[in-house]
């Protein structure tokens, strides 16, 4: 769980946040969801999955926040970012949660997502921001 009002100060506990928030509270964010988030609403609480969608279990997370009845959103890399060209012709939105994390807590301190991306978006994930494609 991510408190970006407290974004230093962290709570755990054994409960499921289902059992600690209002469902509509609730957003999960996977990769893999069609809705982008644009901003970040104090009010809501979003849950950072910690598991990995990227090879053997795609698509995990979000099946799982469709069977909570969660709603879902994803960080705005395609919006933002460019694919690059790299001799793997990798490209992958997933993140570690700490990259994502940084992603959150960067926007929530600048309200800028291309400042966000670049801060927790490394170049091994196939993306960079536009003005740095050339760098």
């Amino acid at each position: 769980l991510l408190c970006l009002s407290c974004i230093f100060q962290m709570d755990t506990t054994p409960e499921s946040y289902l059992d600690l928030f209002p469902l509509d509270a609730i957003i999960y964010l996977t990769p893999d969801s069609e809705n982008v988030l644009e901003d970040i609403d104090p009010n809501k609480v979003y849950v950072l999955g910690g598991l990995v969608d990227e090879s053997i279990h795609k698509k995990l997370t979000l099946q799982r926040a469709r069977e909570q009845s969660l709603q879902t959103a994803r960080l705005p890399i395609r919006e933002y970012m460019v694919k690059t060209v790299n001799t793997k012709n990798y490209h992958s939105e997933t993140l570690a949660i700490n990259q994502v994390f940084d992603v959150l807590s960067t926007y929530y301190e600048t309200r800028s997502w291309p400042a966000a991306l670049k801060a927790g978006v490394s170049s091994g994930k196939g993306y960079m921001l536009p003005d740095t494609v050339n760098e």
